[in-house]
């Protein structure tokens, strides 16, 4: 993958993972929520569709050659937050807190980074 390939997908993903986890901001506080919470109030195929989403992260980051003990770590964040994202109401208040789309965009970044590609992503 090119290195503008590799920027644009990177791209992408913040797009995806802010607007899971980040999208619109509380009115007057500094916390900010995203789909994750919302769609996980969808009974069984709320928290599936989040579980869907926040996988192609981390697919995205097989394709761009992360490293496996990365993907071991990003698919990690992911299985805490849809593991107790699956409580009612109460896991889609830590979806809202814990904000696993972001991590693995951090993480997935980083890594692309130490790659020694740079730019606006």
């Amino acid at each position: 993958m090119t290195n503008e390939e590799t920027i644009k997908t990177m791209r992408r993903l913040k797009l995806v993972a802010t607007l899971m986890d980040n999208a619109w901001a509380i009115p007057f506080t500094n916390f900010k929520i995203g789909l994750d919470p919302l769609i996980g109030l969808l009974p069984v195929g709320g928290d599936a569709a989040g579980l869907v989403i926040s996988l192609y992260i981390v697919q995205q980051a097989y394709h761009l050659g992360a490293p496996r003990p990365l993907l071991m770590r990003m698919l990690a964040n992911v299985a805490i937050d849809s593991g107790l994202g699956m409580v009612p109401l109460a896991g889609d208040a830590f979806d809202a807190v814990f904000k696993a789309n972001l991590m693995n965009y951090n993480l997935l970044a980083d890594y692309v980074r130490q790659k020694g590609i740079a730019g606006n992503f």
